[in-house]
């Protein structure tokens, strides 16, 4: 498993073919997947419900990313108050939330789905 084969989420079996129908800049279409791998044909969903363990990655990618940014705003606005936490923690995750979903799927596959 390459850093680059996750980055750009391609297909466990070929490492050719991409997982997703769309980039990740594209916030709107990112999380859609094609079923089967276009070069090697690998089914992507290998049972039903196979991506709901990719839920907990992505509480895990939600977790780090509540602990920095609530961190950083400890930091840099010096224990500003409660309303100020909640827009610099929950802003991040509504804008990364595609993202997270995309990438914990990657790494699910990578990790479970690989042959």
């Amino acid at each position: 498993m390459k850093w680059s084969d996750l980055s750009q989420g391609r297909c466990p079996r070929c490492r050719t073919g991409l997982m997703f129908q769309y980039l990740a800049t594209d916030l709107r279409r990112a999380t859609l997947m094609h079923d089967d791998c276009p070069h090697c044909g690998f089914h992507f969903e290998i049972e039903p419900g196979f991506f709901w363990g990719a839920m907990y990655i992505s509480y895990a990618f939600s977790v780090a990313v509540s602990v920095i940014f609530g961190v950083a705003a400890y930091v840099v606005f010096d224990d500003p108050a409660l309303w100020v936490y909640f827009l610099c923690i929950f802003t991040p995750l509504l804008l990364m939330a595609p993202l997270s979903m995309r990438y914990s799927r990657v790494l699910m596959l990578h990790w479970f789905g690989d042959e």
